[in-house]
């Protein structure tokens, strides 16, 4: 925030630089309208001016501008009216049509007023306080309105002649909240080296026209407030013009999560060519519920909430928050229905109605419930877990220890004591009797005993990378590789594709007995990059359930889908590509297209399936035709698909698009092609990044250089948002949020025996220093490049406050759990701080522990899971689900631990 203040106050206030003034019109919010509401004696932010709010009216998601020149109103091109509606068809870009956007009202403005915007670095509540700073603002259509560009500056402390309120006397003012001088005291960074810094990344960004980048790793995703710690890092990037320019921006190196060839990847690895939609689950939400970690909290949803706030959270749970966000069609929640969706609709059809209006009326009148509202109900419990190439026992869940007692019913560590009953939900029973033991199978399929694997019922050993025969290519290479076997898989192992083909059989002939052909229900929530982001203007919520509004599927609440299921010819769905891929298509990002000729040339390389439901259909019998048809269904490796999908998005927007694929139009990449050597992909709409004429990828370049707006409620990059939850916990703007208080709300973790020193320290855990990748930490090189198990980072000073030197023996514990590891005694670790490497598995050289009698956990033992509720909003805008888009972290570096010296003749 202290950069941002001083590039403000520099480069936008004390002098105008037109690179940075004319990017933030065109493509940022900045330069949009935003009302305010009274508060006390003041105002605060309260949403964005739109259509609807004008005496002609309009749409509620059409934002609007003053036009410099006129000084009148302006409903731009790009915004998500635009997006699905007839009217917008074709004009949904970025062109102003000569309209010089008024990107603040300063100078022009009938009026100065305070506005009360928060603060977290006071106050006694997470929630913070708040501080009175004056912007500009003149009346229109009956409302209070300013620039988003006015708000910004008075929540970076960057005052402006005539505007009343607190202001900070200089960037040597500490006390003011976004100087200089005030990150010093909570980074440790000099107060003149951050002003250096700011300059300098703007100063280079301003005579390279944007080159200027930060790079990050995954640690900032891992804070409580991991979202405002991005939206300051792009406040920096976005004000100085850096976003959709190459060697610009931010550029994240956070594991390969993503595909190149997306397209084709979604339709046979969800199974969108026979049947849509899929059920997706966010795991963080999920585990949350189902390992009982929300039976622990100790503080509520409330807590965050800022003074400007409404009380919405007031007496409220973060389970009861999920419990909403699910029954609103926010945010997925699998299972969905207190009741098996196989059941619900047969009983449809025999009530002689549709499924939708049938659940609706079961819910209404309280026979019906969500899962997620008794997730201790035996009939809610997810009995069956596969957990295929994941380490999710001992590297991934966060809560480790939680897993262990009530998902697994096993040995554990967790100290924590339960809610009290003032903090306990209201709207998601409690069960006096925590239950355990909930999953009745577990099967693991990996190709290394991981920890996971220890506690799975059932492990299927799988081939490496070197044994089989797959596709590699993320979203941050511009190639496509191949996996090829050197050897074919040893022993009993085999290929994931074998694998699952196998079961998929056994499945199939036993469904043929049990269940047949069925009709099922889903709840699907309100979906990003469709008209669902229409469904709820403005942010404001309103809860069905509470009478604010009828329950209506598809706005209101979830949609509730049906599809048929044929459970017997799984097996032959599975090995071939199904109907949908051609006759409802392919898509990405809201658009979609027809591949016919890509489904021709599968049939072609493939083969056809021969009998059953799927005869005739270009096989996927073998594991080389699924990488055929992921790479010939994609734009990124088929050009006649690239060009396919950028004239379908050429209709909507009305700018030239299809010539970015123009120079491969004729390419397809086959899986041969990539056995050859690695492949450089193709420009696609699959992605916002432009690889024309041998370009780099960086994103959004194809928004800036090509005028086609970002995903979002005004089309442009959002300093600014409105929703009613966003609002409650006063994050309008990017803002500084410390780490959640733990000391505070848990109290002393110690135990506080007599001649025992502890110490409580910050808990971090960064991503695995000695394995390959993420995984083969037991292998025998890795081991031997350190100490060979379990290591805590801790600085000198700490190690001396409790007796330990370098390689002693240590525990490290808490209410979540207790490690037991050595100590790494290093100058590199600052005071108050450790670190603690994760995805060591607990059984390398891992003691029993003093504290629990039990072999010490892993890293993740000592963490647990939170979430935050505005994470889960959805049905608005850019602020909607979709998958691996939008959703609650799974963050654990607010943690911290309590660690003493243990005995050092130690038994495993």
């Amino acid at each position: 925030m202290a950069m941002g203040h001083v590039i403000l106050a520099e480069f936008f206030r004390d002098r105008q630089v037109p690179y940075f003034t004319d990017y933030v019109k065109a493509y940022t919010d900045l330069p949009f309208l935003v009302t305010l509401r009274p508060h006390e004696d003041g105002y605060v932010p309260d949403r964005f001016l739109t259509a609807a709010d004008l005496p002609d009216g309009g749409s509620p998601h059409q934002t609007v501008l003053l036009d410099a020149a006129t000084g009148e109103p302006v409903l731009p091109n790009g915004t998500l009216a635009s997006r699905y509606s007839e009217a917008g068809q074709g004009r949904w870009n970025l062109d102003l049509g000569g309209v010089d956007p008024v990107l603040t009202l300063h100078g022009r403005h009938q009026d100065a007023v305070v506005v009360s915007l928060p603060r977290f670095d006071a106050g006694e509540t997470e929630g913070g306080a708040a501080i009175r700073r004056g912007v500009p603002v003149i009346r229109l259509a009956g409302r209070l309105v300013t620039t988003v560009f006015d708000l910004l500056l008075a929540q970076y402390a960057v005052s402006r002649a005539g505007l009343p309120g607190e202001w900070p006397s200089g960037y040597d003012d500490a006390a003011s909240p976004g100087t200089p001088a005030w990150q010093e005291a909570i980074t440790a960074v000099p107060a003149a080296a951050a002003a250096r810094i700011a300059r300098e990344f703007a100063r280079s960004a301003e005579l390279s026209r944007g080159r200027s980048m930060i790079a990050m790793g995954a640690g900032t995703n891992h804070w409580f407030h991991s979202d405002q710690i991005y939206r300051t890092f792009f406040t920096l990037t976005m004000l100085c013009g850096c976003q959709g320019v190459n060697g610009g921006g931010w550029a994240h190196y956070v594991g390969q999560e993503k595909v190149r060839p997306l397209t084709g990847f979604q339709q046979v690895a969800f199974a969108l060519d026979w049947q849509r939609p899929t059920r997706h689950m966010t795991g963080t939400s999920f585990f949350y519920l189902h390992t009982d970690q929300w039976r622990y909290e100790s503080f509520g949803a409330a807590e965050l909430a800022s003074p400007l706030g409404r009380g919405l959270f007031r007496g409220r749970a973060f389970a009861d928050t999920l419990a909403q966000a699910s029954r609103m069609g926010w945010t997925p929640s699998h299972p969905a229905f207190d009741r098996n969706p196989l059941d619900l609709a047969d009983e449809a059809a025999r009530a002689g109605q549709s499924v939708p209006d049938y659940v609706v009326g079961e819910l209404k009148a309280g026979r019906l419930g969500f899962a997620g509202e008794d997730p201790d109900n035996p009939a809610n419990f997810p009995r069956v877990m596969t957990v295929w190439r994941a380490n999710l026992l001992g590297s991934s869940g966060k809560g480790m220890e939680y897993f262990m007692r009530h998902l697994l019913g096993i040995d554990d560590a967790v100290r924590a004591a339960e809610s009290p009953p003032p903090l306990r939900p209201a709207e998601v029973r409690w069960h006096e009797t925590a239950p355990r033991a909930k999953l009745d199978l577990v099967t693991t399929m990996d190709f290394r005993m991981t920890s996971t694997c220890t506690y799975s019922d059932i492990v299927l050993p799988a081939a490496t990378w070197y044994e089989k025969h797959d596709i590699s290519s993320t979203d941050m290479h511009p190639f496509v590789h191949s996996f090829n076997p050197a050897i074919a898989p040893p022993w009993e192992t085999r290929t994931d594709f074998d694998a699952f083909a196998a079961i998929a059989a056994q499945f199939s002939r036993l469904a043929a007995i049990h269940l047949g052909k069925r009709t099922d229900v889903m709840a699907v929530p309100l979906m990003h990059d469709s008209p669902d982001e229409l469904a709820q203007p403005g942010g404001v919520v309103r809860d069905w359930k509470h009478g604010q509004c009828d329950p209506v599927p598809g706005v209101t609440m979830p949609r509730f889908a049906v599809i048929e299921r044929d459970y017997a010819a799984v097996a032959e769905k599975m090995a071939a590509l199904g109907p949908l891929a051609e006759s409802a298509g392919t898509g990405v990002k809201g658009i979609a297209w027809k591949p016919a000729g890509a489904v021709r040339y599968l049939a072609h390389a493939n083969g056809q399936a021969r009998g059953g439901v799927a005869d005739g259909r270009p096989a996927l019998s073998r594991d080389i035709h699924l990488a055929e048809a992921i790479l010939a269904l994609s734009g990124t490796t088929n050009g006649e698909v690239a060009v396919q999908g950028w004239r379908a998005l050429e209709e909507r927007t009305g700018v030239q698009l299809a010539d970015l694929a123009g120079e491969r139009a004729g390419d397809r990449i086959s899986f041969a092609d990539t056995q050859v050597q690695p492949r450089a992909v193709i420009t696609s709409p699959e992605w916002s990044g432009s690889e024309t004429g041998g370009r780099r990828y960086s994103p959004f370049v194809v928004n800036v250089e090509r005028k086609k707006p970002w995903h979002t409620l005004t089309g442009r990059m959002h300093f600014f948002l409105d929703h009613d939850w966003i609002a409650e916990y006063g994050e309008w703007l990017p803002a500084y949020r410390p780490p959640l208080d733990y000391a505070r709300h848990f109290g002393p973790q110690g135990l506080g025996e007599a001649g025992r020193p502890e110490i409580t320290v910050r808990y971090l855990t960064p991503h695995s220093k000695w394995s390959i990748h993420s995984e083969y930490q037991d292998n025998l090189h890795m081991l031997r490049l350190f100490r060979g198990g379990p290591v805590i980072w801790m600085s000198p000073a700490d190690a001396g406050k409790i007796g330990v030197a370098d390689n002693d023996w240590i525990e490290a514990f808490n209410r979540n759990g207790v490690v037991v590891c050595r100590a790494v005694v290093t100058h590199r670790m600052p005071e108050g701080t450790v670190y603690m490497y994760h995805a060591k598995d607990r059984h390398l050289m891992t003691p029993k522990s003093e504290v629990s009698g039990w072999h010490g956990g892993g890293d993740n033992s000592l963490t647990r899971l939170v979430i935050k509720p505005t994470h889960m909003i959805g049905g608005y805008g850019q602020l909607s689900y979709a998958f691996n888009y939008y959703g609650p972290t799974g963050n654990q570096r607010d943690e911290i631990t309590v660690i003493r010296r243990r005995a050092q003749e130690v038994e495993f």
